[in-house]
């Protein structure tokens, strides 16, 4: 109590005592990072987002649908039940800024990949209530209408791999082609893309085919969340959540 109370009396000692203890605190922290190549562990089956999923991606981001819904399931059973296997931090490896959050004013996104039909997810974000009647959420008819922007894709690609997305050379000269591609099952293109990026969605994603709108990138990056890990070969996780 004594040497206790001689701290909390003397700012300068107690100063130079917490600085100490945050120091080793934040050695502990920071050391493992200058010797372990990555902190995620890699799972077979993530790739880079296709140009229209990244694109569909940022118009998820511009609109603020992070502010009301997270990508990020708990290891807790309710959790598990209602939206499936917990979130692992290597499906989120290639997000810049990753989506995990944990406002919930809807449902977490990390699992709705293939969960609803397209035409579900048109009408949803056209009209919410004509699909879900209590649902809160603003409508987004005008993403039907707008033209996606895709002069300058390519050069979306390159910003992610300046900060650590493995687009090749190849993938990103190939970036409009391969975004015209997924929404068009008759083109010509479809195999490379496919090699690409593998389990591609491919098809006009908001009933329109006269165009590529927002919304077909929108659709597009909701109906691959979640789709690309084979969580089949995992351990049943059921027995081990609380």
């Amino acid at each position: 109590m004594i040497k206790h109370a001689t701290l909390e009396k003397n700012s300068i000692l107690l100063t130079v005592f917490v600085l100490i203890v945050v120091s080793i605190g934040g050695i502990v922290e920071l050391a493992p990072l200058f010797y372990l190549e990555s902190t995620i562990e890699e799972v077979e089956g993530m790739r880079p987002y296709t140009p229209l999923e990244l694109a569909g991606r940022g118009i998820y981001i511009r609109e603020g649908c992070y502010n009301c819904h997270s990508q990020m399931i708990r290891p807790l059973r309710d959790e598990h039940e209602r939206y499936g296997h917990y979130s692992l931090a290597a499906e989120s490896m290639y997000d810049h800024p990753f989506q995990w959050g944990s406002k919930r004013t809807g449902p977490d996104l990390a699992r709705i990949g293939g969960r609803y039909s397209d035409e579900w997810h048109a009408a949803h974000m056209i009209d919410p209530r004509a699909v879900v009647p209590e649902s809160v959420m603003p409508g987004y008819p005008f993403l039907a209408t707008t033209a996606l922007k895709t002069d300058d894709i390519a050069d979306h690609l390159t910003a992610n791999r300046m900060v650590g997305v493995p687009y090749t050379d190849d993938m990103i000269a190939n970036a409009a082609a391969d975004l015209a591609a997924q929404v068009d099952r008759d083109s010509d293109d479809l195999d490379a893309l496919a090699e690409r990026y593998p389990k591609t969605q491919v098809r006009d994603f908001d009933g329109n085919p006269e165009m590529i709108s927002e919304l077909d990138a929108l659709i597009a990056y909701m109906q691959m969340l979640g789709t690309l890990v084979d969580f089949s070969s995992f351990k049943a996780e059921g027995q081990n959540l609380r």
